[in-house]
C-alpha cells in the first residue's frame, strides 16, 4: 500500500506544504500526472526557493498548459515564462491568493452574499465571514479603497455542472455514462453525482483532479480579469 504512493496525492501534498524540491522529484521521476494548474504553482514556488530543475519543468508545464487550453491554462503557461525571464505585465498585480478558497466563494451560492479578497494579504474572505466580522466589530481592510479590497459575486454551480458534463462525455461505459446522466438531473445533482460515482473509485478520483483543475483554471482568469496574476502562497481564510 505505502509502496505504490498515488502520485496525484503525493503532487498535491508537495504543494501543500511549499516543497518545491519534492514536486520537482515526482515531476521529473514519473509520468506527468494531470493536474497541471496545480503543478504549475508548486514549479513557481521551486522557481522561490531557486531549486535546480525549476527552469526545465516551467517549460514543460507551460507546453502542456498551452495544448491542453482549458479556462486559466494560458494565463499559468504565462505566468510560467515570466519565471524563465520575460517581463511581468505591468497591469497585472501578483496577490498570493489561495485558488482553492477563492473559486469556492467565486463558485459559491449566491444567496450567502458577495465575499472578497483583501489584494495586498491575498486573504480570500467567503460572504458569511465578512457579514459576521462586519456584525462584531471585527478589523478589516478598508473595503471602499479598491488598492485593499476586491468584491467578488457569486457565480453559483453553472459552470461546475458543466464540468459534470464534460466529464459524462469522456466516459467510455455507457451504462456508467448513463446512470450518471440521471443522476444529475434536477436539484441535488452534485450530490448524487458523487455517489453514484463513487461506485468506481478510481474514477471518483478523476473526477475529483478534473474538477479541481477546472475551477482553479476558472479562479485564476477571473482574477486575471481583475488585474490579478495569483501567485502561489498560503493565506487563511476567515472561518
Amino acid at each position: 500500500m505505502g509502496d505504490d504512493p498515488d502520485p496525484r496525492r503525493e503532487l498535491r501534498s508537495a504543494v501543500s506544504r511549499g516543497d518545491g524540491l519534492r514536486l520537482l522529484r515526482i515531476l521529473f521521476e514519473g509520468p506527468w500526472v494531470d493536474q497541471l494548474q496545480l503543478a504549475g504553482d508548486g514549479i513557481l514556488l521551486a522557481f522561490a526557493q531557486n531549486i535546480e530543475g525549476a527552469p526545465e519543468a516551467a517549460r514543460s508545464c507551460a507546453t502542456r498548459l498551452r495544448a491542453r487550453g482549458w479556462e486559466g491554462d494560458d494565463i499559468l503557461a504565462d505566468q510560467l515564462e515570466i519565471a524563465l525571464g520575460m517581463a511581468p505585465d505591468p497591469r497585472l498585480r501578483l496577490v498570493p491568493v489561495d485558488l482553492e478558497e477563492f473559486s469556492d466563494v467565486l463558485e459559491g451560492d449566491g444567496a450567502f452574499g458577495p465575499g472578497g479578497i483583501d489584494v495586498v494579504t491575498g486573504q480570500v474572505w467567503p460572504g458569511p465571514a465578512l457579514d459576521y466580522a462586519q456584525e462584531t466589530g471585527q478589523e478589516l481592510p478598508d473595503l471602499e479603497d479598491p488598492e485593499r479590497w476586491l468584491y467578488v459575486e457569486c457565480e453559483g454551480s453553472h459552470a461546475g455542472y458543466g464540468d459534470m458534463e464534460q466529464f459524462i462525455a469522456n466516459v467510455t461505459d455507457a451504462g456508467q455514462a448513463d446512470r450518471l446522466s440521471i443522476a444529475i438531473t434536477g436539484r441535488g445533482a452534485f450530490r448524487r453525482f458523487k455517489d453514484v460515482l463513487a461506485r468506481w473509485p478510481d474514477d471518483l478520483e478523476r473526477w475529483f483532479v478534473f474538477s479541481g483543475e477546472r475551477r482553479r483554471g476558472r479562479a485564476r482568469a477571473w482574477l486575471a480579469e481583475a488585474g490579478i496574476v495569483a501567485m502561489p502562497g498560503r493565506t487563511s481564510s476567515p472561518t
